[in-house]
C-alpha cells in the first residue's frame, strides 16, 4: 500500500512510518497538520491516509475536518482516523456519507501491530475498521439524537434557552409565553427524555447535557 500519515507527534509519526515500512508498505508522505495532509494527498494520491483527529493549529478537530474534505474530493481514498479521542459528530458525517474504505481506531487500544496493518489493508480494499468503543459511542449519540427528535419545535426552543442558562421567566419572555407554559414544556421535555424526578441528579442539567451532546 501507498500511505500518507498525518500526525502532529513527531515521534509517533516516525514510528508509524518505520512500522509500516518494515511490513512492506510505502509511506509516501508523513505530515503534521491538515494543510500538509491535503497537499500530500493531492501530490501522491495514496491508497490510504492515516489521520490523527487533533492537529495544529487548535488541536481540536482539524484532522477529521480534513478527512471529510478529502472524502468529497477523493471518494476512493481510504482513510483511517487514528486518535486518542472519539469525535462523534464529524465521525458520523464521515461514516454515513460513504462508509466504504473508512476506519476509526483508538491509539490506546491498538495492541496488535498485525491487526492494525490488517485494518489498513481492509480499508484500502474498500472495507471498514471500527473500534468497538467508537461504535458504542456513535450508537449512543445516535440514540440521543433520535430522543431529541421526539421534542416539538417549541420544546426544542425551550431546551435551547435552558442550555443558554435562562430562567423559566426569561424563557417565557423570549418566547412570548407565560412562565406556567414554560413549566409545562419543561415537564414534557423531562418525560420525553426519560428523566423522572431524582434525588441524585438535577434533571434540568441532565436535559441540557443531552441537548449539548447531540
Amino acid at each position: 500500500m501507498r500511505l500518507v500519515v498525518a500526525e502532529d507527534s513527531a515521534i509517533l509519526r516516525h514510528g508509524l512510518t518505520q512500522l509500516l515500512a518494515m511490513r512492506g508498505h510505502h509511506v509516501v508522505a508523513a505530515v503534521g497538520d491538515g494543510d500538509a495532509l491535503a497537499s500530500a494527498v493531492a501530490e501522491h494520491r495514496p491508497d490510504v491516509a492515516v489521520i490523527d483527529i487533533r492537529m495544529p493549529p487548535t488541536h481540536t478537530d482539524e484532522g477529521v475536518r480534513a478527512a471529510i474534505a478529502l472524502r468529497h474530493e477523493y471518494p476512493t481514498l481510504g482513510m483511517l482516523l487514528f486518535s486518542q479521542y472519539i469525535e462523534t459528530s464529524f465521525a458520523t458525517t464521515l461514516l454515513t456519507g460513504k462508509p466504504e474504505g473508512v476506519g476509526y481506531l483508538l491509539k490506546d487500544r491498538v495492541t496488535d501491530i498485525d491487526a492494525f496493518v490488517d485494518a489498513l489493508t481492509r480499508i484500502a480494499a474498500g472495507g471498514t475498521a471500527l473500534d468497538p468503543e467508537v461504535v458504542a459511542q456513535l450508537l449512543r449519540a445516535s440514540r440521543q439524537r433520535k430522543t431529541l427528535a421526539s421534542l416539538s419545535p417549541r420544546e426544542r426552543d425551550v431546551l435551547a434557552l435552558m442550555a443558554e442558562g435562562h430562567s423559566n421567566a426569561a424563557i417565557g419572555d423570549a418566547l412570548t409565553v407565560t412562565e406556567r407554559a414554560v413549566e409545562k414544556h419543561i415537564a414534557h421535555i423531562f418525560v420525553k427524555l426519560d428523566l423522572p424526578p431524582s434525588d441524585t441528579r438535577h434533571r434540568r442539567v441532565v436535559a441540557v447535557l443531552l441537548y449539548l451532546q447531540a
